[in-house]
């Protein structure tokens, strides 16, 4: 107990203020529940009476864990409880967590078959496993309990959140993304999502044993980013865009030099050559803003062999087809869109938000030169997310960007279960890009593109 005496103020501030409380039991009703979170609380709040925040820096945080541990179990000896040694143990733990963590989040930040983390107000709080939304028993004291929480993630990463900006994005320091919104446009409370990535990104091996590509579509998609395709990743809200921009990003040489740009920096390339942009929001003046359309034009001037933009969804559209068009081939970014063509209209739409009169012909020909390849991804029913069209654009006819099918995904049958099942094939079209592979050195073989059999359909 030394170090105690380093870290927590003098006995003289303690104070000598016991309390009473219901009984803690295994089974809790929502009564008991109450009780047992106003009893964290308390405990929580005369830690803070105790300790000296200023000197915790000083000490190794392994032994400061440990002192705290021994002053909360003084503190509950204090308390009148019948604690079991189970109950202690976990109050004690909680309470670290609120000290030193994300309170409540923290088991499901450490567990890893948690994909997602949603929470709907102090009492509603979800996860996603496997694909699928299930409920937790997970819950917060208050709305201010969960605020504090909220604020303590965004002030990592200097973003801040109150009545003037009352939402805000933030990341974690394992690389999760989180978005918070409170009220008064919550109406449930403050809300927070939490998209969780894994420590090891994902491979194309592990899509290819998930379902999500074939072995002869994982080969051409590393054709496609060694010969330099320029490639539009779409899909909806949490069909696995992310971890495609990942996958295809480590087929990326190791000796050119990438630029990323991001509204939330999420993206987890292993390559030694990276640079990483964020954007900004304003600050409390509501200046200093930096949008990914500035960041887009000043990384033309960081010398990119390859930009790769976590999610394009504004007027940065016309810069990024610029940079495209003028020798920074090789580019990759995703968009939220429910089909190819969808997404192709999306941009032409961004382009159009720029300011700039151009005609719609002039801005389709800036979309059909700039993109080679658009991937559309989809979760499906059963919390599978698939690739389940690769197409590449080869022109423009009349109003139209002209796009072939290369791969689709062959849905043969949803079982009982509610496990679709299907097959992602080749359409039997060669596409243009063939040309590029050759120019790069890079080998396929033309069966990969053969369609299957006539009795196996497509």
């Amino acid at each position: 107990m030394a170090l105690l005496d380093r870290i927590f103020k003098d006995d003289q501030n303690r104070g000598g203020r016991q309390t009473t409380g219901a009984s803690l039991i295994s089974a809790m009703s929502p009564e008991v529940a109450a009780e047992y979170q106003e009893l964290k609380f308390r405990v929580h709040n005369r830690l803070f009476e105790y300790i000296d925040f200023s000197r915790l820096s000083q000490i190794s945080h392994d032994r400061v864990l440990e002192d705290l541990s021994s002053l909360t179990r003084r503190i509950l000896n204090e308390e009148d409880h019948p604690f079991t040694k189970v109950e202690r143990e976990q109050l004690v733990v909680e309470i670290q967590n609120e000290v030193f963590g994300l309170g409540p989040l923290e088991p499901l930040l450490h567990d890893p078959t948690v994909s997602d983390i949603l929470v709907n107000g102090p009492r509603d709080v979800f996860v996603e496993r496997g694909g699928v939304i299930e409920p937790t028993i997970i819950e917060f004291k208050d709305d201010d309990h969960l605020l504090r929480i909220i604020e303590k993630m965004l002030s990592t990463v200097g973003r801040r959140i109150d009545e003037l900006t009352p939402y805000a994005d933030a990341r974690l320091e394992d690389g999760s993304r989180v978005h918070a919104i409170i009220p008064p446009l919550a109406l449930n409370g403050p809300t927070v999502s939490i998209r969780r990535f894994a420590a090891d990104p994902l491979t194309h091996e592990d899509l290819i044993g998930f379902g999500t590509i074939s072995k002869e579509c994982a080969l051409v998609l590393e054709g496609i980013v060694r010969s330099r395709c320029n490639v539009l990743i779409s899909g909806g809200t949490g069909c696995g865009k992310t971890t495609m921009l990942n996958v295809m990003s480590a087929f990326i040489p190791p000796t050119e030099r990438i630029v990323t740009i991001e509204d939330s920096a999420e993206l987890q390339l292993k390559q030694d050559h990276v640079v990483r942009l964020e954007t900004r929001p304003p600050n409390v003046e509501n200046k200093g803003r930096v949008t990914q359309r500035d960041l887009v034009i000043n990384c033309l001037r960081m010398r990119p062999d390859r930009i790769v933009i976590g999610e394009v969804r504004g007027d940065e559209a016309l810069d990024m087809l610029q940079a495209m068009n003028t020798g920074h081939d090789g580019s990759l970014t995703t968009i939220h869109a429910n089909s190819a063509y969808d997404a192709v209209g999306r941009i032409e739409t961004m382009v159009a938000m720029s300011g700039l009169d151009l005609p719609r012909r002039a801005i389709q020909q800036q979309v059909a030169s700039a993109i080679d390849v658009v991937l559309q991804l989809t979760r499906f029913s059963d919390g599978s997310r698939r690739l389940i069209s690769l197409m590449e654009i080869q022109g423009t006819e009349g109003d139209q960007v002209v796009m072939k099918e290369i791969f689709k995904f062959r849905h043969t049958e949803t079982d009982r279960s509610g496990r679709v099942h299907g097959d992602l094939v080749a359409t039997g079209e060669k596409p243009k890009f063939l040309e590029r592979f050759k120019l790069s050195g890079f080998d396929v073989s033309m069966s990969n593109f053969d369609a299957p059999a006539l009795g196996d359909g497509i």
